[in-house]
């Protein structure tokens, strides 16, 4: 197994769970015993209450990895914090001297390094990142929005 940083309970549990799942399938192992690599190893990459949650699990309770992701993932949906999320998101910001083409690419690029929103949060944070001062374009698109506000 290579290195894989453990999962104590306060980070993106899917972000663990698909870090582990490309560190396993990175390796040289058999399409037919990676499975049984995932089921086997996942319990090393995890500490504290999370070590405490694996080992609780029910004897014969889980039939695949999909089924163990899962329900490490909603067992430990609770330590992500809607609130920082969503100030995270609002931080962007268009800036003085930026062209809308730049900010709607820096924005996409920067939300996706934040834990998931849902799509109205972005749309707000989206519309009130932009500048109304830096351009035309920004201002008309600002604009639009509030008015006629996104369905997607």
């Amino acid at each position: 197994m290579p290195e894989l940083p453990k999962y104590n309970g306060t980070s993106d549990p899917k972000e663990h769970v698909t870090t582990y799942t490309y560190a396993v399938n990175g390796n040289d192992i058999k399409n037919d015993e990676i499975e049984s690599v995932l089921l086997k190893k996942f319990g090393e990459t995890l500490s504290n209450g999370a070590m405490m949650w694996y080992h609780n699990l029910a004897p014969n309770s889980i039939d695949s990895f999909t089924m163990l992701a899962d329900s490490f993932t909603k067992g430990h949906a609770s330590t992500i914090k809607v609130a920082t999320r969503k100030y995270d998101v609002l931080k962007i910001k268009q800036r003085e001297n930026e062209m809308l083409w730049e900010f709607v690419s820096r924005f996409q690029m920067e939300r996706m390094e934040l834990p998931p929103v849902s799509n109205d949060w972005k749309v707000q944070a989206f519309t009130q990142g932009l500048n109304e001062r830096s351009s035309v374009a920004s201002k008309e698109l600002k604009q639009n929005l509030i008015e006629y506000p996104a369905a997607t």
